[in-house]
């Protein structure tokens, strides 16, 4: 038999070696599977951590300043993102409530435009502190009551000037002379024109709830109440003298006067109905009302029908007073048709590029 024979010492410590480094691997091996498990646990969040309900809601703080001193007036805290001006002027008026909302005015710069109600208040952010100017706009009025005021006081003072009061016109001479036709005729036209105003301030028009200064309804109603008391009391005295060409005349006058009046209304039923609507994404096309196809040539029909009715009620009358209050029409209607027409402009410029502002090829 052969006997086994020990292994030397050099080859002893190769053999421990060799086995000392298979262990040093395996271990080695056994760290890097856990690292790399690891890393694969790490990396299978794909989705990113839902974001917590109740997360931290950051508030504005709106400073508002004298815009004449430049002295703090308050400061209107915790306003919320997406509040509007609108709101900020209701915690406003909540600190000082002598000055109502419609009565205040809010400014970036101390010259810069009033900013609209509607604007969120987050726009006009920089950072957490917005600074804004006041100014007392004044008493203000809601644009219903300042067309109704306005309107109404017309109505009623040619009424009184047509029944010819005794304490406005000689008695005897009112029941001598006779009344030409034309006279009844400029009454009905006169009250028909402010009647359909008054209707169409009540069912047509839609006002957005805005705010005019109470001294623009005392100058407005200034100029219509006396023009109207000065019209009323030439056309309803006793001593008037009809037109020159008598029935003709007067009768093509009441034509036109009607016909301008129609078309004013049917205006501006399709100027609310397209703004009722929402539809604001292109100009106001004419339908298959005759009326209507004015929008063809001018941008603004509404003035020009309003001022054919004043020139004919003028060529229907005959009469100093109202010719110029025709001319003064003429000159304001036509400085709002061409603001309104830059407007358009802006907004609507393929439809309205070729269009007149309110009488063609002159304005």
């Amino acid at each position: 038999m052969h006997r086994r024979q020990k292994p030397s010492a050099a080859e002893h410590k190769r053999d421990l070696a060799a086995h000392g480094g298979a262990l040093s691997m395996s271990h080695n091996d056994t760290r890097s599977f856990f690292n790399f498990s690891q890393l694969v646990l790490s990396a299978g969040h794909l989705k990113s951590p839902p974001v917590l309900k109740h997360s931290k809601i950051t508030y504005f703080e709106v400073e508002i300043l004298d815009v004449q001193s430049k002295k703090q007036i308050c400061i209107v805290d915790k306003i919320p993102p997406s509040s509007t001006l609108l709101d900020v002027k209701h915690k406003f008026h909540k600190a000082c409530p002598q000055w109502y909302p419609s009565r205040v005015g809010l400014q970036l710069e101390r010259n810069g435009p009033y900013l609209k109600d509607s604007i969120n208040i987050q726009s006009l952010a920089v950072s957490s502190i917005i600074t804004l100017y006041f100014t007392d706009l004044g008493q203000q009025v809601g644009w219903t009551t300042f067309f109704l005021t306005e309107y109404t006081g017309p109505l009623l003072i040619y009424l009184l000037f047509y029944i010819r009061l005794s304490t406005i016109y000689d008695q005897v001479e009112s029941t001598k002379n006779f009344r030409h036709p034309v006279v009844h005729l400029a009454c009905f036209c006169h009250c028909l024109h402010y009647i359909r105003h008054l209707l169409e301030t009540l069912f047509v028009h839609k006002f957005s709830g805005g705010h005019t200064p109470l001294k623009n309804m005392i100058k407005g109603c200034a100029f219509y109440w006396g023009f109207t008391s000065w019209i009323a009391y030439y056309i309803n005295h006793p001593r008037y003298t009809p037109p020159s060409f008598g029935h003709r005349q007067v009768s093509f006058a009441a034509l036109a006067f009607l016909m301008c009046e129609a078309g004013n209304h049917f205006i501006n039923v399709t100027l609310a109905h397209q703004n009722h609507s929402g539809s604001k994404a292109c100009f106001p096309s004419p339908t298959y009302n005759p009326f209507t196809w004015l929008f063809l040539l001018v941008s603004c029909p509404n003035y020009t029908y309003e001022v054919g009715s004043w020139i004919s009620f003028t060529v229907m009358t005959q009469t100093l007073p109202v010719g110029i209050f025709a001319f003064l029409m003429v000159i304001q209607m036509s400085l709002w048709a061409q603001k309104k027409h830059k407007l358009y402009l802006k907004r609507f410029y393929p439809e309205v590029r070729r269009k007149a502002a309110m009488i063609p090829i002159i304005f």
